[in-house]
């Protein structure tokens, strides 16, 4: 396989992977944005279990209402008169907030309505509430949180293998464009040396300085001339590449040192 048919498979695989993956968090994200905001808008979803309300009755509901801090004690004074279906001292506070609390009360189904309309008009929120279907999104949830997780070390393995492949491509165009450089400006026959050269951050300058002095009979004029090069690669390294009397492409490894 060519470099370039290699190179071109790892980018729409990764592509792939990348738009599965985020997918994914998105899908996670919207989730866990549900659970944020007030408890007049917010999913209820881990707040309410499937002890606190009356299941599989027949005459009986429960009703989740959203009560303003302020008023818990006129909450606690009124929630039985606001229908006579109400079952008495049935109200039970699940969760209380800065701003306001969740309460449960239980009452008859054919009531519901009437109770509704009186706490609308002491400003207490009656809330919507499917236990199934809020299961089903906890679960929903968990799922994503695990194949996230699961994903997320397969999407790692896979970079570390296809990195190394990746580099190793890059260094073998280093290379090609070193031969490339080398005939054009040298001409034939091929008579040159490519040597690979990694020295301490701090000696660099000095290397360079050695270097521009021991070639300097190759390209008189190179030290005052800069022509515009190009970039070695799109989108990496904006600047122009700096001429010299020899052939030289640098290799930047930064991005494997160690943090």
């Amino acid at each position: 396989m060519c470099l370039f048919q290699q190179v071109s498979q790892v980018e729409i695989e990764l592509k792939s992977r990348s738009t599965a993956y985020n997918d994914m968090k998105a899908k996670l994200h919207g989730l866990e944005q549900k659970k944020e905001g007030s408890l007049q808008t917010r999913t209820l979803t881990g707040i309410v279990k499937k002890e606190d309300l009356v299941l599989n009755s027949e005459y009986l509901t429960t009703l989740l209402v959203v009560v303003p801090r302020v008023n818990n004690s006129l909450w606690e004074n009124t929630y039985e008169s606001m229908s006579e279906f109400v079952v008495p001292r049935s109200s039970r506070k699940l969760l209380e907030e800065e701003d306001a609390g969740i309460f449960t009360v239980t009452l008859f189904k054919k009531a519901v309505s009437e109770f509704k309309a009186n706490a609308n008009k002491l400003k207490f929120t009656v809330r919507e509430f499917n236990l199934e279907e809020a299961e089903k999104q906890r679960q929903e949830m968990s799922r994503l949180i695990a194949d996230k997780k699961e994903q997320y070390g397969t999407f790692v393995r896979w970079l570390k293998v296809n990195f190394s492949e990746m580099f190793v491509a890059w260094i073998h165009i280093k290379a090609l464009r070193v031969f490339t450089e080398s005939v054009l400006r040298y001409g034939l026959p091929v008579s040159f040396q490519t040597l690979l050269l990694q020295p301490e951050k701090k000696h660099a300058k000095r290397l360079r300085e050695e270097l521009n002095s021991l070639f300097r009979d190759l390209d008189p004029t190179a030290a005052a001339s800069k022509p515009d090069m190009g970039v070695d690669i799109p989108g990496v390294n904006a600047g122009q590449q700096e001429y010299y009397s020899y052939i030289c492409y640098s290799i930047n490894i930064s991005l494997l040192d160690s943090s």
